[in-house]
C-alpha cells in the first residue's frame, strides 16, 4: 500500500481515541515529550548536524541555515514551550455557548477537535514539537510533512514522540511524519480529502501557493509576513532612540522569521530628520538599504528597490524604505503590497494610531511597538501552529482553541418538529 494512503488512513483510524483522551493522560503524554526531548538532545543536535552539513553542500542561504538549526538551548526552549501548552485549559468539550430554546430543547454548541491535521512545513525542526504538540492537547491526530533540508532531525523528534505515546498506551500513529523528502508525497496528501480534515502550510511564498493552489483538503494558510513600520510625522514625547529600538529589533533581532519587519515608511514631514540616524542604525547592523528615490536623495546608501521588491518577503538583512505624502498613503501602500500578517505605526497622535489599526487588513496591527510580538507565546497562546493571514476560520497565531471545531448538542423529550 501506498505510504503517504497508509499514514492518512491510521491517523483517521486513531483520531476518535485522541478525540476522547482525558486532559490528564494529554498532559501527561505532553510532559514526557518535554522531558524526553531534553534527555535525547544530543541525539537530537547529532541528527540535526548531518542535516546542516548536507544543507551547507546544497549552498542554501544563511537564514535558511539558522531555521533549520538546532543546539541544546534551542531544543530546551522548544521543551519549555510545551510546559506552557500543559498549562492551558484544554479546549474540547468546551461550552462555546448554550440556552434553553422556546420549544423546550436545551441547546448547546460545544468545542471539538478537527481530526487530522496535515502540516506541510520548511525548515524549522520546532515545527514538529510545537504542531504535535498541540494537535495532541486539541484532541486532533497529526501528520507532518517537513522539508528534506532537516528530515533526519525530524524523523529523530518523532521518533521520541511517537516513543511516547507509546508508553502511555497511546497509538503511536496519533502522531506521523512523512518520512521522505518526495514532493510527489506531499502532493498526495494534498489530495486525501477522504482522510485529512484540514492542511496547514507554514513556509515561503512557492510552498503555501502551491498547497492552496493545488490541494484538496481544506486549506488554513499561514501567509509569509511581509511586514511594515510606519513613522508618522506625529512624535510628541516619542524619542528617535526609541524609534531606532523598534525598528532595530523588528528588522534585526531574527531577520529570518515572518514577524521581522521588511519595509519602512516614513512620513515626508519628518523624513529628513528622523530617516538618517534610523538607516544609519540599521547599516551599522549591517542591514541593506534599499528604497524609494526620495529615501535615497536623503539617505545615499539608499539603493533603489524594484517594483516587485515591495511584494517581498526578505527574511535577511535587508529593509526597503519609501518617503509617503500621509497616512493614507502609508495604509494604501501597505494593504496593496503587505501579505496581511504584521504591521505598525509608530506615532504620538491618537487619532491616527485608531485609523490605522481600524484600516490595515493585517492579521495583527501594532501602535509604537515592534512586529516581533505576533506570535502564540508572547500573546499568552503558548506554542502556536502557525500564523494565520486569512478570513476563515481565524487569522493571526494560532494555539489551542484555534484547531478545533464547534459541534451542536441538543438534547430534547420527544420533541418533533411541527
Amino acid at each position: 500500500m501506498d505510504i503517504v494512503l497508509k499514514i492518512a488512513e491510521n491517523a483517521k483510524k486513531y483520531s476518535s481515541i485522541i478525540a476522547n483522551a482525558k486532559t490528564g493522560l494529554k498532559n501527561k503524554v505532553l510532559a514526557d515529550i518535554s522531558n524526553e526531548l531534553i534527555k535525547n538532545s544530543d541525539d537530537i543536535v547529532r541528527e540535526n548536524k548531518i542535516d546542516v552539513e548536507r544543507s551547507k553542500k546544497l549552498k542554501i542561504s544563511e537564514s535558511l541555515l539558522d531555521r533549520l538549526t538546532l543546539d541544546e538551548e534551542r531544543i530546551e526552549k522548544i521543551a519549555r514551550s510545551i510546559d506552557q501548552v500543559i498549562e492551558f485549559t484544554d479546549p474540547v468539550g468546551e461550552v462555546i455557548f448554550g440556552c434553553n430554546l422556546p420549544n423546550g430543547l436545551i441547546l448547546k454548541n460545544i468545542r471539538v477537535p478537527l481530526g487530522v491535521i496535515g502540516i506541510i512545513y520548511e525548515a524549522r525542526p520546532n515545527v514538529t514539537v510545537d504542531a504535535s504538540v498541540l494537535c495532541l492537547k486539541a484532541g486532533n491526530c497529526v501528520i507532518l510533512r517537513g522539508s528534506s533540508h532537516v528530515l533526519a532531525t525530524n524523523k529523530k523528534i518523532v521518533n521520541i514522540m511517537r516513543d511516547v505515546l507509546r508508553s502511555n498506551n497511546l497509538p503511536e500513529d496519533i502522531i506521523q511524519i512523512i518520512p521522505t523528502g518526495d514532493r510527489e508525497h506531499a502532493q498526495q496528501l494534498m489530495k486525501l480529502r477522504d482522510y485529512v480534515d484540514v492542511l496547514i502550510p507554514r513556509g515561503g511564498k512557492g510552498l503555501i501557493d502551491s498547497v492552496v493552489k493545488n490541494s484538496r483538503v481544506p486549506v488554513i494558510e499561514t501567509g509569509i509576513g511581509n511586514c511594515h513600520i510606519y513613522i508618522d510625522n506625529y512624535l510628541d514625547g516619542i524619542s528617535t532612540g526609541s524609534i531606532i529600538g523598534i525598528v532595530i529589533n523588528a528588522k534585526t533581532q531574527r531577520p529570518s522569521v515572518c514577524n521581522a519587519c521588511e519595509k519602512l515608511l516614513i512620513h515626508k514631514d519628518i523624513a529628513k530628520k528622523v530617516l538618517p540616524p534610523v538607516l544609519e542604525a540599521l547599516e551599522e547592523k549591517n542591514v541593506v538599504l534599499r528604497g524609494c528615490m526620495a529615501s535615497k536623495e536623503i539617505y545615499p546608501g539608499v539603493n533603489l528597490a524594484s517594483k516587485e521588491e515591495w511584494y517581498e518577503e526578505y527574511l535577511d538583512l535587508k529593509i526597503a524604505v519609501k518617503v509617503v505624502e500621509n497616512i493614507e498613503e502609508a495604509v494604501s501602500h501597505i494593504n496593496k503590497y503587505g501579505s496581511s500578517h504584521s504591521d505598525a505605526i509608530i506615532t504620538s497622535n491618537y487619532r491616527n494610531s485608531i485609523y490605522f489599526t481600524k484600516t490595515v487588513d493585517s492579521s495583527t496591527v501594532f501602535v509604537n511597538a515592534s512586529t516581533r510580538f505576533t506570535d502564540g507565546g508572547e500573546f499568552g497562546m503558548g506554542a502556536e501552529i502557525g500564523i494565520s493571514t486569512q478570513k476563515l476560520h481565524w487569522r493571526g497565531p494560532m494555539g489551542l482553541r484555534e484547531i478545533t471545531t464547534n459541534k451542536f448538542i441538543v438534547l430534547g423529550d420527544g420533541h418533533i418538529r411541527e
